[in-house]
């Protein structure tokens, strides 16, 4: 795939956190650590229902926004080398963990494969997400291209949340 044509296909988001690649390892891998930061706002309430940390392994997670039905996300694990890299097919899904459509979104991706690299680095551990569709139709790449500009508005609250969780548990 061409340069540019890969970039209009791949979200990547990178943060530095003031804690060691270990730590940041654990808040992605340990469920009760999860269900703290990954939500894009302080008023949602994440639950890991299920959590299988090995490759071919499914996590199943809802986020409650007050009242609403809950927002269901299913990962397969697909990659697990602690303490520097973690992915995954990530889809939407009911209840019960069976793979839906997004409602709102009828073209968007029905599996995207997300990557997690984590590197030291002097001040603390480098994170790098890339996002892309996985296995996707055209009408679902077109849809994540139009999508693109708007990718990183979820990431950024959970990442600032994850900031926040991190201080926390390095004592800062």
């Amino acid at each position: 795939m061409a340069g540019k044509e890969r970039e209009m296909t791949e979200f990547v988001s990178e943060r530095v956190f003031a804690a060691p690649p270990a730590m940041v390892w654990r808040t992605w891998t340990e469920p009760a650590l999860l269900a703290r930061w990954y939500k894009p706002d302080p008023m949602c309430q994440t639950t890991v229902v299920r959590h299988e940390l090995r490759p071919g392994g499914i996590m199943l997670y809802q986020m409650r926004f007050g009242e609403k039905p809950p927002h269901c996300e299913r990962w397969e694990f697909k990659a697990i080398e602690p303490p520097r890299r973690l992915q995954w097919k990530q889809m939407m899904a009911d209840v019960d963990g069976n793979v839906i459509g997004n409602p709102m979104m009828p073209d968007w991706p029905r599996v995207m494969l997300t990557t997690i690299d984590l590197q030291p680095q002097a001040s603390g551990t480098l994170q790098r997400l890339t996002w892309q569709p996985y296995e996707a139709t055209e009408a679902e790449i077109a849809c994540f291209r139009n999508a693109s500009a708007h990718l990183d508005k979820g990431w950024v609250g959970g990442f600032k949340n994850l900031g926040e969780l991190l201080k926390e548990l390095v004592g800062g």
